[in-house]
This record gives C-alpha cells, sequence and structure tokens, in this order.
C-alpha cells in the first residue's frame, strides 16, 4: 500500500505525537466524572472533615442551644404579652387541683356532676368570702388600736433614737408627724396618677376574676373531656404515655395544693396562737398574713413572719418581739422538717435552691402571681418528665389524677376499694323501688 493511500508504510517508525482515543460518551452525553480522589473533585468534597471534631460537636450543641432558647423566649414573650388571660387559667387549674377530689367524692356518691360542681364552687366561694370579709373588717376595727400603739411606742423610742450611737436631733424626731404629712401633700399628683393607675388595674383584676371563675367551673365539670381533647394534638403511637405523663403531673399538683393548705393553716395557727400569748395586736389579720404568704414557699414564709415580728418590736418592744422571732422560727422549722416531707412526700420534693430561683424568676416575670405559681408548675414539670423519661410506665387508666401518690413513679396502681357499708345501704336505698310501683 502506497503513502498516498494514508496509511501507515509497513515498516516504517510509530507516529511519536498518537492522538488519544476520547473517552466513551456517556447516557447524557457528558464524560463521566473523575474517580474519587481526583484532584479536579477537590471543590466538590465535604468540608467537614477539615473542621475537628471538637469543634464541630461544639458548634452543633450550641446551635441546638440558640435555637431552644429562641423558642423559651418567645414562649415568654408570649405569656407576658397574654399575661391578662395566662395568669387567671393558670390560678383556675391550681383551684381545680384543689377541688376537684371534692367533686369526684361527690360523683362517687352517686351526686351528678353538675350537682357535685356546683355544691364544691359555691361552698368554696362562701367559705373565702367569709373568711376574707372577717379579716378585712377585724383589720379596719384593730386599726386605730394598732395607730395609737405605734404613737406609744415612737415616744418611747424616742430618747433611744437621740442618744448615742445614732443621736438624731430630738426637734426632728418631734417633727417626723409633720413632715410626713407634708411629704404627702407635696406628692398629691403622684399619689392621684397612682390612684387613677390602681382603678385601671382594678378592672383587669374583676377581669381575671370572671375569667377564672369561669374557666374553673368548666375544669370541674368537664375536666377529663377537655384533657382527652387536648391529647389528640399528640401523635397516636406517643398517646399513651404523653396521657400517663399528664395524670402523674396534676396527681402532683393536687398534692402540692393540699399539702400547702395544710401547712399554711399549721403556719398560721401555731403563729397566731403565740402572737395572742405575747399579747401582740392584730392576732388575726396577722396570722391571715401568714396564711397567705405560706402559698409562696420560703420567700412568703420569710417575709409574713418578719413582718409579724415588726409589728412586735413596734407595738411591745424588744423582748416580745424576741419571743415572736422565737415562735416564727419553730413554727418554720416545724413547716420545713416535718410537715413538707410528710405531707408532699417524694411526689413533689424540690430542692431549696430550686425553690428560691423559681420563685425570683416568677417575681421577675409576673410579679407576685408569677411567684404563686413558679413552684407548682416546676412540680409539674419535674413529675411529667420523670415519667415521660422512665424506661416503663404504667397504663394510663391505672392512674388516678386525683390521688397525690400517683404522682410519681413506682406507686402501685389504683384498684377499687370495697365500698363501705354506709355506701352500699344508701345504694340499696335508692335503687329500691316505691311501694305503689310493684
Amino acid at each position: 500500500m502506497s503513502a498516498d493511500m494514508g496509511g501507515p508504510v509497513r515498516g516504517s517508525d510509530p507516529d511519536p505525537h498518537p492522538i488519544a482515543p476520547e473517552p466513551p460518551l456517556g447516557a447524557a452525553g457528558s464524560q463521566p466524572a473523575p474517580p474519587p480522589g481526583a484532584d479536579g473533585d477537590v471543590a466538590n468534597r465535604d468540608p467537614a472533615p477539615r473542621i475537628p471534631s471538637p469543634l464541630r460537636a461544639t458548634s452543633e450543641v450550641c446551635a441546638r442551644i440558640l435555637i431552644i432558647s429562641a423558642a423559651l423566649a418567645l414562649l415568654l414573650f408570649l405569656i407576658v404579652q397574654l399575661r391578662v388571660v395566662v395568669i387567671p387559667v393558670a390560678i383556675a387549674v391550681l383551684l381545680a387541683a384543689f377541688l376537684a377530689p371534692s367533686v369526684h367524692w361527690l360523683v362517687a356518691r352517686r351526686v351528678p356532676r353538675g350537682a357535685s360542681t356546683a355544691l364544691v364552687l359555691v361552698g368554696g366561694l362562701v367559705l373565702f368570702g367569709g373568711l376574707l370579709s372577717f379579716v378585712v373588717n377585724t383589720f379596719i376595727r384593730s386599726f386605730p388600736d394598732l395607730l395609737s400603739q405605734l404613737n406609744a411606742s415612737f415616744t418611747s423610742i424616742r430618747p433611744l433614737l437621740s442618744g448615742p450611737p445614732f443621736n438624731l436631733p430630738v426637734t426632728q424626731l418631734e417633727n417626723l408627724p409633720a413632715q410626713l404629712g407634708k411629704a404627702i401633700s407635696q406628692n398629691r399628683d403622684a399619689l392621684t396618677s397612682g390612684a387613677l393607675t390602681t382603678a385601671a388595674t382594678v378592672s383587669e383584676i374583676v377581669a381575671g376574676i370572671a375569667l377564672a371563675l369561669f374557666s374553673l367551673i368548666f375544669l370541674l365539670y368537664d375536666g377529663p373531656r377537655i384533657w382527652q381533647f387536648l391529647l389528640r394534638g399528640v401523635p397516636r403511637a406517643r398517646r399513651a404515655r404523653v396521657d400517663a405523663a399528664g395524670r402523674r403531673a396534676f396527681a402532683s399538683l393536687v398534692g402540692y395544693t393540699r399539702a400547702t393548705v395544710l401547712v399554711a393553716i399549721v403556719d398560721a395557727t401555731g403563729i397566731g396562737i403565740g402572737l395572742w400569748i405575747v399579747g401582740v395586736p392584730l392576732v388575726v389579720p396577722l396570722a391571715a398574713l401568714v396564711f397567705l404568704g405560706a402559698f409562696i414557699p420560703t420567700v412568703g414564709a420569710v417575709v409574713t413572719g418578719a413582718v409579724a415580728v415588726l409589728i412586735a418590736l413596734v407595738a411591745n418592744g424588744v423582748i416580745p418581739a424576741l419571743i415572736v422571732l422565737a415562735i416564727v422560727i419553730a413554727v418554720q422549722q416545724l413547716e420545713g422538717h416535718v410537715l413538707q416531707p410528710l405531707l408532699l412526700g417524694r411526689a413533689v420534693q424540690l430542692h431549696p435552691l430550686a425553690v428560691v430561683l423559681a420563685v425570683a424568676a416568677g417575681v421577675v416575670i409576673a410579679g407576685i402571681p408569677g411567684a404563686l405559681l413558679a413552684v407548682p408548675l416546676l412540680a409539674v414539670l419535674i413529675a411529667g418528665a420523670r415519667s415521660l423519661l422512665a424506661e416503663t410506665e404504667q397504663e394510663p387508666h391505672l392512674i388516678s389524677a386525683i390521688d397525690p401518690r400517683q404522682g410519681r413513679i413506682g406507686t402501685e396502681p389504683v384498684v377499687p376499694r370495697e365500698p363501705s357499708r354506709l355506701t352500699r345501704l344508701l345504694r340499696r336505698l335508692v335503687q329500691r323501688e316505691p311501694a305503689g310501683d310493684r
């Protein structure tokens, strides 16, 4: 074959620059990707292996913490903005936890649920209204005596204040009441604006009381069905576990409210008897103040006890005030070491530091209502979390939401008790047919 035909001449040297064959085209007509690890794939590699593992883990944890913190901050913002609604409903839940066992007791004795709710609600309102009226009337009647005792005490301690180490001028002490009256008259505008603000606040308080009462009626009458409606928002696979956790959380709330009321009664009775023995004025209002302060754990007892000691110091002197201080400390020690462990038990047992931090956070967020609701909210969250994190849990129908003993894991399931003879006799009388129908 000749060179003119374009073919290579046999026996001649090969071409020093051969043309490499083109790679086969893929299905889409493009060249196949280079193998992994090739130099052209450096830009497409995952950059994660270049980041050290501790730094990558720390960044992921911090990102999740930031997301959770943002969600909690948004939730707190909504609660603060809707506090006019949230606080009354929360107070209604607390009252429902305290009154629900009474409604259940009446329903178990075949009283209609509507009648049971009405009886318990009206009885509670009458009891609370009567107690509040008695305390207010007693305070109004005793206020003039307290003013006279304050003036006498101020006269008796005036030489002490004018001598060493205070060395206050006698003229300044004598003109102190006149100076107080002058300061009040000079700040009349501020007091007037404060009164207007208080009037606006009173309307919010009235609306909150109405909302709390309305919510309490439906929680007592239709609480189980409300809870079942809320459970519909939970995935079906986790519904039974969330139901059990909710029942234990409400049982712990029942135990908390019951124990708090009993502790408040013991505190008010003990300190009131001590104040009466010492001869401190306004015994009943001070005992009522101690009763109300006991609903704010740790902080309330300290504040109300300090008020009682201060009034004893001003009205009776140093020695009676020291006696009242000893009585207050003794009652609080009885509360902290005997009553609360015995009544609350392990269901809502909280560390004192957790209680103080919860009360402080509640005061910052919502003032006095926040301090009142912080500790029961913490107890409910802990009880629910324990149930959700437990390896095994009982069936929801075996957990009684109104039994405080069911507020913790490991309790025995509720077994229906044999009705008493009186209950069986009442049932027979109700079920017996009239003689004329036989």
